[in-house]
């Protein structure tokens, strides 16, 4: 079983976490706090695999937790539950170690499958014969959706733009996408498109005063 910590300072939100964490097959609570503090003692005294942080906590912001996971040699992987839609504490997540990120509001579907593609992530095992199964390691816990990105696709530059896409509940057009995220217009279409055809957008046209109408894409799923 994967014991996970619940963190999260609104009690009727940790209890609804508790029991979406109980729901999925493989995972079990070690336990729901309330603040920062409480799970960095918690961590001290139990077992635990995976951390569901929220970032804007009574005593600490979500980020300082993490760091002090990491200095205090914890293994223990974290996943983001918060409703910081800013790119720039995206970045920063990423960087003190943050697995997965999930926005706030969200359905049981979009933390159950958070959680399976986690799963799937860890029972990889073995040496890696190359870099090919390396980078399917990687886009297994990184890529929205299942199964191995189509060739010429990474799973960062797709993590990029979903989350680039999340932070616009209205949707954006792919040169919106392509201006967050730093990659061409092109590029942008393309990973935007992928996200379509796994479900995990829907397409809706724009209608400007002259010419086609433009396609933007809106997230669907994970803001449920």
């Amino acid at each position: 079983m994967i014991m996970v910590l619940v963190v999260e300072d609104d009690p009727v939100a940790a209890e609804a976490h508790r029991q979406y964490v109980e729901r999925v097959a493989g995972f079990a609570v070690a336990g729901v706090v309330h603040s920062g503090g409480e799970a960095l003692r918690f961590r001290e005294r139990h077992a635990v695999d995976l951390v569901l942080l929220d970032f804007y906590l009574p005593d600490t912001h979500g980020l300082a937790v993490c760091r002090a996971l990491r200095a205090s040699g914890s293994a223990a992987d974290v996943i983001a539950v918060t409703s910081a839609r800013d790119l720039a504490v995206v970045k920063a997540a990423v960087s003190v170690g943050v697995v997965q990120y999930l926005l706030k509001p969200f359905a049981f579907a979009s933390l159950r499958e958070k959680l399976e593609t986690y799963a799937r992530f860890r029972e990889s095992a073995g040496e890696a014969a190359d870099q090919t199964e390396v980078d399917r390691a990687i886009a297994t816990l990184r890529a929205p959706g299942q199964g191995p990105l189509p060739k010429g696709m990474s799973a960062e530059t797709l993590e990029a733009i979903a989350a680039a896409l999340r932070t616009e509940p209205g949707g954006m057009p792919a040169g919106a996408a392509a201006r967050a995220t730093g990659v061409a217009r092109v590029t942008a279409r393309r990973y935007l498109e992928y996200l379509a055809d796994s479900g995990l957008a829907r397409r809706e046209p724009h209608y400007g005063q002259v010419g086609r109408p433009e396609v933007w894409y809106v997230t669907v799923g994970g803001s449920g």
